[in-house]
């Protein structure tokens, strides 16, 4: 038989090598100066064994190798111990940010044809009112059951003690999860990871990032923290919001990193700006990660200044679909800020080994097979596309999305894989370096040409009154009308207006590819993702921004 494949299977060792290392330590009881005490941990003996009893648990209840099965609990021990437990049962979890549209939470649900439902009595209640998974039959509560049916997570524990370890003997082929994307830029597709997909991004995290045992990670993306028990590292679980991260309490977040010497931190740039604003040192963080989006130069070089000299700043590119694609450090994303803001776009850095990163010319429709002859040359930016272990192959139910995003290749070997297009801009330097010049269909098609996002707004973020902006097009594609919409710093009154708009104007005209650019218009907050609360809803901006008269 060949060898098992589970991102589980590495966490019985772990429990046998460091049985008293703390793996997950969440916020409980609040102290007297109003911080949470972190009185709830877990030990990776612990984790190993209550996940055995969880698994056992719930295969008696009918939840089993593939059983898809949604999980809508809070960051907890509970919500690790249920992941762990189901991967080594070998179902397939279903995660989908709560907080999206209630609608599309539905759509999303529906689509990935739950047979369980695992959640707190709140999401149970909602399911019940709002219709949420009605074909699922097996039914699990987190906490007190009410009049729903099924049972508790508690009895689950206890009906699975004393099983012994448990570990299905999952394929790299098998899938273990559905995971779906922020819906940042439309509905939210599930998108189909295999084991292999999971096994792939611990090696990659690994080796690009040399994270290693024993380390200390404060991860504010609850779903990241699950790399850390196969790593082998400790998860202190913040004292926050997941769901907005643009509205975390910096304090929270520095007693959490003081209190048990954290040595790396995961945020979205939202966070990074949160924790950039409060100007607070963050000593001992050897590694920090943001993701999601690009960071803002000014906030990449605030948080540089905070940590230790020798402490690292990486800001991997990738998305649900596949990530880690490319990555970049601080350092060198600080060097290229003079480009970045007079227009070349974001740099994302060298590509993650083994990946392969191509360029192709800009397509809106579907690639049915890989040809050399899609690969535009350097310097040319095109849509972004990768090959590699955890580039995934299919969404779940979104046969026309699958379609669109995906391209078969054929091998000289005789093998095929599957290319993602990522659904991005960019292009590769000199020095093959990728920059990301924005979302494809986001791009303003002008009669003068395209215009990108992310070479057309960090121009215009320099204005110091600005906090930032957001390009949009009006009308008909070929021939749209570019508009920039902007938001004023805080502390900027609203009769400044006149005058900013006469400097961005100013700005514009300085350089070649924005000087088309003519209408301004101010927004008091733009629309960002539920995820990360840093990709802007451009698509919103547009619809409103063609109702606006000019200002």
């Amino acid at each position: 038989m060949s060898r098992i494949c589970n991102i589980a299977a590495t966490l019985p060792q772990l429990a046998r090598e460091r049985p008293e290392q703390i793996a997950i330590r969440c916020p409980g009881s609040r102290g007297s100066d109003g911080f949470g005490k972190y009185d709830v941990a877990l030990t990776y003996a612990e984790l190993d064994a209550r996940s055995d009893a969880i698994a056992a648990g719930l295969a008696k209840h009918g939840i089993v190798r593939g059983t898809r099965t949604v999980i809508m609990v809070r960051p907890s021990p509970e919500f690790f111990l249920l992941m762990f437990a189901l991967f080594k049962a070998g179902a397939v979890p279903v995660l989908v940010d709560p907080g999206i549209d209630r609608r599309a939470l539905k759509q999303c649900l529906d689509e990935a044809q739950p047979e369980a439902f695992i959640g707190i009595p709140l999401a149970h209640i909602a399911r019940l009112i709002l219709g949420w998974a009605r074909g699922a039959n097996k039914l699990v509560t987190v906490g007190s059951r009410f009049g729903w049916g099924g049972t508790t997570l508690a009895k689950i524990e206890r009906l699975g003690a004393g099983a012994g370890a448990q570990l299905a003997d999952t394929q790299p082929d098998d899938v273990a999860g559905i995971l779906f994307t922020s819906g940042s830029t439309g509905v939210p597709k599930g998108v189909v990871y295999r084991h292999r997909h999971f096994v792939a991004q611990i090696e990659l995290l690994r080796n690009a990032f040399g994270m290693r045992p024993g380390g200390v990670d404060l991860p504010t993306f609850p779903p990241f923290a699950l790399f850390d028990p196969a790593l082998g590292m400790t998860s202190i679980i913040p004292d926050m919001d997941p769901t907005r991260p643009a509205s975390a309490d910096p304090r929270k977040l520095l007693h959490a990193i003081r209190a048990f010497g954290v040595t790396q931190l995961f945020g979205s740039p939202a966070l990074m700006r949160v924790l950039a604003d409060h100007g607070e040192k963050l000593d001992g963080v050897q590694r920090v990660t943001s993701a999601g989006a690009p960071v803002p130069p000014e906030v990449v070089e605030k948080i540089r200044l905070l940590l230790p000299d020798e402490a690292q700043f990486w800001t991997p590119y990738g998305a649900t679909e596949c990530l880690p694609v490319a990555v970049i450090e601080g350092r060198e994303l600080q060097s290229t800020r003079a480009q970045t803001e007079a227009g070349a776009g974001t740099c994302v850095g060298r590509p993650v080994a083994p990946n392969e990163v191509r360029i192709i010319a800009i397509r809106d429709e579907a690639i049915g097979e890989w040809s050399n002859d899609l690969v535009v040359a350097d310097g040319t930016v095109g849509e972004i596309t990768v090959a590699g272990p955890t580039a995934t192959d299919s969404y779940f139910n979104r046969e026309s999305a699958t379609r669109a995003a995906k391209i078969r290749e054929s091998l000289p070997d005789g093998s095929e894989r599957v290319v993602h297009r990522m659904g991005d801009v960019g292009y590769f330097d000199a020095q093959g370096r990728l920059w990301f010049c924005g979302r494809k269909t986001q791009r303003v098609e002008t009669i003068a040409g395209p215009l990108y996002t992310e070479q057309v707004e960090p121009i215009f973020n320099t204005h110091p009154e600005v906090k930032r902006t957001a390009l949009v097009g009006i009308g008909t594609q070929g021939r749209q009308e570019p508009v920039l919409c902007y938001e004023l710093q805080a502390d900027v009154s609203a009769s400044r207006r006149a005058d900013v708009v006469v400097a961005l104007h100013a700005i514009a005209a300085g350089h070649a590819h924005t000087a088309g650019i003519q209408r301004f218009l101010c927004h008091p907050a733009f629309p960002v993702d539920i995820r990360h609360n840093a990709k802007i809803g451009r698509e919103k901006l547009a619809v409103w921004a063609a109702s606006q008269k000019s200002i």
